[in-house]
C-alpha cells in the first residue's frame, strides 16, 4: 500500500467518532475543543511586547479508537501562508492516565524537530499542561475561557524566581457551522 491509499487508511485509523465509554468522563474537559478553530496568534518578547502576529488554525478530534484526543495546529494558517510564509504544523496526542489522575500529552513540531511532553490537569474552565522536560524555565500551556464557540490558549514560562513570561497567545473562534464536542457520547468510537 502506498501514496493516497496509505494516507487514507492511516487517517481512518487515527480518527475516532467519539471517546470510548470508559473514557467519556475523563475526557469531558476536552470535549468542547473537538472540531476546528480559527486563530489569532501573537508571539511576545521577554518584556511582553508583541513581536509577531498571524492567523492560524487548530483542529481537534477523538483519536486512537477513542482512547485519546489529537490535535494539529497550524501557524500561519494555510490561507495565510502566501503572505506570512512557512510555519509550523504541530501535532499533539493526549491520553488519560488513570493511575496518575491526569493527562499525558506529547507535542511534536516537525519544522524544528521539537518534542515536548506534558502532564495536564483540568480546572473549572481551564486546562493546564506543564512541560516535563528540564529547562531553565518551567513551561505551561494553558487553555482558558473555554466556551462552545471560543477559547484562549497561552504558552508561558516561569523563571526560577517565579516571574511568568507569556511567550505566545492564541485567541480561538470556532470555524464554520460546527458545534462543540462533535461526536461526544454519540456511540462507540470507530478507528484503530
Amino acid at each position: 500500500m502506498t501514496g493516497a491509499n496509505a494516507a487514507s487508511v492511516l487517517a481512518g485509523l487515527m480518527v475516532s467518532d467519539g471517546p470510548r465509554p470508559e473514557f467519556e468522563q475523563a475526557f469531558r474537559p476536552f470535549a468542547p475543543l473537538i472540531g476546528s478553530w480559527d486563530l489569532d496568534v501573537t508571539w511576545y518578547d521577554d518584556e511582553g511586547r508583541p513581536t509577531r502576529e498571524t492567523k492560524g488554525e487548530w483542529h481537534f478530534a477523538w483519536a486512537l479508537d477513542g482512547r485519546a484526543v489529537a490535535d494539529i495546529w497550524i501557524t500561519p494558517s494555510r490561507a495565510a501562508r502566501t503572505t506570512d510564509g512557512d510555519g509550523e504544523w504541530g501535532l499533539t496526542i493526549r491520553l488519560h492516565d488513570p493511575e496518575l489522575g491526569a493527562f499525558r500529552s506529547t507535542w511534536m513540531g516537525p519544522k524544528h524537530a521539537v518534542v515536548m511532553t506534558f502532564i495536564g490537569h483540568p480546572g473549572p474552565d481551564s486546562i493546564t499542561l506543564e512541560a516535563r522536560e528540564p529547562k531553565s524555565a518551567k513551561t505551561r500551556w494553558i487553555f482558558t475561557g473555554i466556551t462552545p464557540d471560543s477559547f484562549q490558549w497561552r504558552n508561558e514560562d516561569e523563571d526560577a524566581d517565579g516571574t511568568i513570561i507569556v511567550r505566545q497567545r492564541f485567541v480561538a473562534r470556532r470555524s464554520g457551522g460546527e458545534e462543540a464536542g462533535e461526536g461526544f457520547g454519540s456511540g462507540p468510537a470507530v478507528g484503530g
